[in-house]
């Protein structure tokens, strides 16, 4: 539901999209919103391709490979997260109310948050003691529970931003 007057803070957030150039090239171009899109799921591939292995042999799923290991393709992950960001960014920059106002796209946002503060809990907490385990030793259970959290939120992630289209809270 939109409210009747808009916030003051995203009437400047749709100003500053289109003072940038963003607004033009992701809704008045042929290939700027495609291409975006393309370069949106490379990301998320390259994250689920990281960060969802990783947490697969946390869970105990793909053993025979060391944690350690693993680990070292995280930095491709976060790439693809920041690519996924910067894409994101246009979408959203591109067309404020159809996603500030849209519950699928509120409901990426709090399972992008869940997944970040389950990573901190993660370094905090158990990191040092995974990395040493061997290609199959088994995880420690705190470190299975913030696998299997962190799979599932990245996998909701992804079913949230592909039923973002299913809601047009600006037509209702």
């Amino acid at each position: 539901m939109i409210p009747h007057e808009v916030p003051h803070w995203m009437v400047a957030l749709g100003r500053w999209g289109i003072d940038t150039g963003i607004y033009g090239m992701m809704m008045n171009t042929r290939w700027g919103w495609p291409i975006a899109e393309a370069v949106h799921f490379l990301g998320l591939c390259l994250l689920m391709g990281t960060v969802g292995l990783f947490d697969l042999r946390m869970m105990g799923l793909v053993r025979g490979i060391p944690l350690a290991a693993l680990h070292r393709l995280v930095p491709y992950g976060i790439f693809g997260y920041a690519l996924s960001a910067a894409t994101g960014f246009c979408f959203v920059i591109s067309s404020p109310l159809e996603y500030f106002y849209n519950p699928a796209w509120q409901a990426k946002m709090a399972l992008m948050a869940i997944a970040g503060l389950n990573m901190i809990v993660f370094y905090l907490t158990t990191a040092r003691r995974v990395y040493v385990l061997g290609p199959d030793d088994r995880v420690p259970l705190g470190a299975r529970i913030i696998a299997i959290i962190s799979l599932f939120s990245w996998m909701g992630v992804i079913t949230c931003g592909r039923v973002i289209t299913a809601f047009r809270p600006f037509m209702e």
